[in-house]
């Protein structure tokens, strides 16, 4: 597995909100304890919110504020998704305003949410990797809205694609990549895909209606 497909998994299984320890997302993982402590210190110095330590236990507590602005998770969105773009640009003036700006935002975002003044250079993802979902979230945002199916063609980490319909209920984002949850029907079951991942996606005639055990709220409980 890369590393950087393990962080990922790392931050799915932080995301309950529950204390889990390192020896126990080893085991999970098939990794060293040694290993774990290296990639918390990653998730740390990328912005994720992971709180705890070494010995005890970490847990990620979701909490995003930027003084004297309060964003909302979609405008802080919006702000990474601008610097992806200008990042991946080819002027070299344009990259380099993007530094400049991910270091002012990390000035003042709280302590909790960005360990050092400049952590999202050292990103979990790099840019490229969120800019490469930008055409897919217009429609996935429309059809959460509608509670209309799609279908995706989806690469996974392991570089097979797979067909899915799925039941689209939540976007959100960790570190510089976006995520969708959704009930896959291919696999009767909840399933999280990141969305730079996503090969094609189209949107269904079908509209889907809640049930019991399919629903967002079933899934956070």
């Amino acid at each position: 597995m890369r590393r950087t497909d393990r962080l990922f998994d790392i931050i799915q299984i932080l995301r309950d909100g529950k204390l889990h320890r390192a020896r126990d997302i080893a085991a999970r993982l098939e990794v060293s304890v040694r290993t774990i402590y290296r990639d918390m210190d990653t998730l740390v110095a990328s912005g994720i919110p992971v709180e705890g330590e070494r010995g005890v236990g970490y847990m990620v507590r979701e909490q995003i504020t930027l003084p004297p602005l309060n964003l909302t998770p979609e405008e802080l969105e919006a702000l990474n998704l601008g610097m992806a773009i200008v990042a991946e640009a080819a002027d070299p003036e344009l990259k380099a305003a993007a530094q400049r700006l991910a270091e002012k935002v990390d000035a003042v975002l709280p302590t909790q949410t960005v360990a050092e003044a400049d952590a999202w250079k050292f990103a979990v993802y790099p840019f490229a990797d969120a800019a490469r979902g930008l055409a897919h979230m217009a429609p996935i945002r429309a059809a959460i809205k509608a509670r209309q199916k799609l279908r995706l063609v989806y690469r996974r980490i392991d570089g097979e694609l797979t067909e899915r319909t799925i039941r689209p209920l939540h976007m959100e984002y960790w570190g510089r990549v976006w995520t969708l949850t959704a009930w896959c029907e291919l696999r009767a079951g909840f399933r999280v895909f990141r969305i730079d991942l996503i090969k094609t996606l189209s949107p269904l005639p079908e509209l889907f209606r809640d049930e019991p055990g399919k629903t967002l709220a079933d899934y956070q409980p």
